[in-house]
C-alpha cells in the first residue's frame, strides 16, 4: 500500500475506532478482521490511543492499522513512530499536510468543501476524507460534484449508518466508508467482540 487510493480499496467500511481501554486493541482488530475487514482506523482521541496502535501494529499484521483524528504535526510524527500505516485528518492546515507528507505515509487528508477539496488536489492528492459527511450535504454532495471534480475519491465518514452506507458505495467518486457503528463503545466496554466480528461481517458483505 504506497497511496491514499490504495487505502480506499482494503475494504468497503474502513471501521473508525475509540479504544478507552488498551487491552480491548488487539481482540477488537482481531475480530474486525476475522469479519472480513482489512483494516483499522484507531483514532487519536484518548491518551491510550499510540499504545492501541502500537499493540495492533506488533499483534494483528493481516490488519492495517491506521492513525486517525490526526490534528496536529505531532500527532501525525507520533502515530508513524508507534506503527501506524496510514493517518487520517478531519480536516486539514498547512503545517498537518506538511507533516503528514514527511511520514511518507498514505494519508486521507480531510475536507468537506469544494474548495478544500480542489486545494488538496494541487498538492497532488486524490484520496480524500469527505468529513462529516452527513452533516456537509452527504451522498448528495458527493454526488454533485463527481462531474467537476472526477480525478478525486473519498472516504466518506461521519454520521453514515449500515443503512445508509449502500447510497454512499455506489457513487463512483467514493472508494469506501468510515463507520462508527462496526465497534460501539458499549460493546468494547463489554468485551463482546463475537458481537464486533458480525458487524464486521455485515460491513464487508456491503459490496
Amino acid at each position: 500500500m504506497t497511496t491514499g487510493t490504495d487505502l480506499l480499496a482494503l475494504s468497503p467500511v474502513m471501521p473508525v475506532v475509540v479504544i478507552d481501554d488498551v487491552d480491548d486493541a488487539v481482540p477488537t482488530a482481531r475480530a474486525l478482521h476475522a469479519g472480513g475487514i482489512g483494516v483499522i482506523e484507531l483514532t487519536l482521541r484518548t491518551p491510550v490511543a499510540l499504545t492501541a496502535i502500537e499493540r495492533v501494529a506488533a499483534e494483528v499484521p493481516d490488519i492495517v492499522v491506521g492513525a486517525g483524528t490526526v490534528t496536529s504535526p505531532e500527532q501525525a510524527k507520533q502515530a508513524a513512530e508507534a506503527g501506524a500505516k496510514f493517518l487520517v485528518t478531519p480536516g486539514t492546515t498547512d503545517a498537518v499536510l506538511d507533516a503528514a507528507f514527511a511520514t511518507g505515509l498514505p494519508f486521507l487528508p480531510g475536507a468537506s468543501t469544494v474548495s478544500e477539496a480542489m486545494r488538496l488536489a494541487e498538492r497532488g492528492l486524490s484520496a480524500l476524507k469527505f468529513f462529516p459527511a452527513e452533516a456537509s450535504g452527504g451522498a448528495a454532495f458527493l454526488k454533485s460534484i463527481a462531474g467537476p471534480l472526477p480525478q478525486l475519491q473519498f472516504c466518506p465518514t461521519g454520521g453514515i449508518t449500515v443503512s445508509s452506507a449502500r447510497e454512499y458505495l455506489a457513487l463512483p467518486n467514493v472508494g469506501c466508508i468510515g463507520g462508527s457503528w462496526l465497534t460501539p463503545s458499549k460493546l468494547l466496554a463489554a468485551k463482546d467482540f463475537a458481537a464486533v466480528e458480525k458487524l464486521a461481517a455485515e460491513a464487508a458483505a456491503l459490496r
